[in-house]
C-alpha cells in the first residue's frame, strides 16, 4: 500500500521534470554532440539523427557543434540543423 502511494506522488514530479525541460532534435543526417554544462557539471550528449532529448530541466548552457553556446532555461523547443541550434 505504501509503494503504490510513494508512486503516485513520483509520477507526477517526474511528468513536471519532463515538461519543462528543453527538447532537443537533431535534424541533421548524422549524429550530432552536444556540450551540456548544468550546475557547474560539463556532460557530452549524443543526439543520434532524427532523435530528440529532453535536457536541461534546471538551466544551464548548450554548445552546439558549430561552436555556438546558448542558455537554457527549460522548456524550449530546439531543431539542430547543419550543426547550429534552431529555437522555437
Amino acid at each position: 500500500m505504501m509503494a503504490r502511494f510513494a508512486a503516485v506522488l513520483l509520477v507526477p514530479l517526474l511528468a513536471a521534470t519532463a515538461a519543462e525541460a528543453a527538447s532537443i532534435t537533431n535534424t541533421d543526417p548524422a549524429a550530432v554532440v552536444l556540450v551540456i554544462t548544468e550546475s557547474g557539471q560539463r556532460v557530452e550528449v549524443v543526439v543520434d539523427a532524427g532523435a530528440s532529448e529532453n535536457l536541461c530541466a534546471s538551466g544551464c548552457f548548450m554548445t552546439t557543434p558549430d561552436g555556438d553556446r546558448i542558455g537554457l532555461d527549460g522548456g524550449e523547443t530546439i531543431d539542430i540543423v547543419k550543426g547550429s541550434a534552431v529555437i522555437k
